[in-house]
C-alpha cells in the first residue's frame, strides 16, 4: 500500500510538471486552469460588486485601462514567441481601478486586473503603475497561485483522491483557492507568495512593462518608495505579500540590462 502510495505522488508530480517562463524551473500544477479561471471570475464579479470600479472616464482608471491593454499585449507576444501561448489563451483582459486608500492591486487568472487608488501615489507615473501591473499579471503568467493551491492540496491529500477534492468537496477547494488567490477581506486572507515566486514576478514584470514601451530601468524606483511605506507605523498590506528589501531592489536593478534588450520606446 505504502509502495502504491508514493508511485501514485511521484505519477502525479510528473504529469502535473510545467515551466516557468524565462527562468524555466519546474513547478507543479496540480488544477485544470481552465477552472481555476471560472473561480477567479466568480470572485473577482462579487469583489466588483462590493467595490464597485471608477468610470472609464475617470482619467486616473482611464490610465490604467491602457497600461494594462499595453502589458497584456505585450504577455501575448512574449509568450507566443517564446511558444508558450496557451498559457494566456482562455484569458479575457479586464483592467479596473477602485476607490481604496489600500496599497493593493492584484490580478487572478483569466486577467483580472485590480488596482486600487492608494497605489497610484506610490507608483507616481504610467511606468511605476507598469511595473507593478506587468508584476502581478506576471503572477497568473507564471502560475503561482495554482502552484500554491497545488501545495497546499497535496499537504491535505497526500496527493490522491485530488478528483474527490476538486469535485466532491467544492467548498474545501473554495477555501483553498480563497487563501491562495485572496484579493480582499471580503474574500480570505492572501497567502504570502515566496521569495522565489517574486523574484520571478520581477523578472517577468520587467519584460513585460519593456515590450510594452516602459523603461525597466525606473522598477527599482517603485520599491525604493514601498520601502519608505514600510517604515511607517502600519505598513500596507501589500508590502505583506510583497516583501520589500534593500536586497530585491539591488536584484531587480541587477536584471535591468537583461529586461532592456526588450525595451520598445
Amino acid at each position: 500500500m505504502k509502495k502504491l502510495l508514493i508511485t501514485s505522488i511521484i505519477t502525479l508530480l510528473l504529469v502535473a510538471c510545467s515551466k516557468v517562463p524565462i527562468t524555466n524551473r519546474r513547478q507543479v500544477n496540480l488544477l485544470p486552469e481552465s477552472q481555476l479561471i471560472g473561480m477567479s471570475l466568480t470572485g473577482y464579479k462579487d469583489f466588483l460588486d462590493k467595490n464597485p470600479p471608477l468610470a472609464a472616464t475617470n482619467a486616473n482608471a482611464a490610465m490604467v485601462a491602457r497600461v494594462g491593454d499595453r502589458i497584456s499585449k505585450a504577455v501575448i507576444t512574449f509568450l507566443e514567441q517564446n511558444k508558450m501561448g496557451d498559457r494566456v489563451q482562455d484569458y479575457k483582459w479586464e483592467f479596473k481601478l477602485v476607490d481604496s486608500k489600500e496599497i493593493n492591486a492584484w490580478c487572478m487568472p483569466g486577467g483580472k486586473v485590480v488596482v486600487y487608488t492608494g497605489l497610484l501615489p506610490v507608483t507616481k507615473d504610467e511606468t511605476g503603475l507598469a511595473f507593478v501591473m506587468g508584476h502581478e499579471v506576471a503572477h497568473a503568467v507564471a502560475r503561482h497561485g495554482n502552484e500554491r493551491m497545488s501545495q497546499m492540496l497535496l499537504a491535505q491529500t497526500g496527493g490522491l483522491a485530488l478528483d474527490v477534492a476538486l469535485s466532491d468537496k467544492p467548498a474545501e477547494t473554495r477555501a483553498i483557492f480563497n487563501t491562495a488567490y485572496a484579493v480582499g477581506s471580503q474574500v480570505g486572507v492572501m497567502l504570502p507568495f515566496s521569495r522565489l515566486h517574486e523574484t520571478e514576478a520581477d523578472k517577468l514584470g520587467m519584460i513585460f512593462m519593456a515590450m510594452a514601451g516602459y523603461d525597466p530601468e525606473q522598477a527599482s524606483a517603485v520599491w525604493s518608495r514601498m520601502i519608505e511605506i514600510n517604515k511607517g507605523p502600519k505598513p500596507p498590506a501589500f508590502l505583506s505579500t510583497h516583501p520589500g528589501d534593500q536586497n530585491r531592489i539591488e536584484n531587480i536593478r541587477s536584471y535591468v540590462p537583461t529586461a532592456k534588450k526588450y525595451f520598445k520606446n
